[in-house]
């Protein structure tokens, strides 16, 4: 198992449980929809990278760059680390792990 599955199960986790707890402190169904469909997303690319599906590490990329973008017009906004700083930092680091095992496979 190489390091962009793990990055992306631990993102893809993050995001689920951000989600619940977004819908459990401010009764946001959007939170938890979107959570959990992006971190269902990245835990699904993770387990196809271990099926040898060389394609779900671009998925995988491309689903961390959206929640990063998401992530970091939502801190700019808001100006509130809770959730969108902290989620900005983590995509960004999985991304950077994701990006480099793409230069170095293809």
């Amino acid at each position: 198992m190489n390091l962009s599955i793990i990055a992306a199960i631990a993102y893809g986790m993050l995001a689920i449980i951000g989600g619940i707890i977004g819908y459990f402190q401010a009764n946001s169904q959007v939170s938890l929809l979107s959570g959990i469909i992006s971190g269902s997303l990245l835990v699904f690319a993770a387990y196809l990278q271990l099926q040898g599906q060389a394609w779900a590490l671009i998925l995988a990329t491309c689903i961390t760059a959206a929640l990063v973008i998401f992530f970091a017009l939502r801190l700019a906004k808001t100006r509130k680390f809770m959730p969108a700083g902290l989620m900005t930092i983590f995509g960004m680091l999985a991304l950077t792990v994701m990006v480099r095992q793409l230069f170095t496979v293809g």
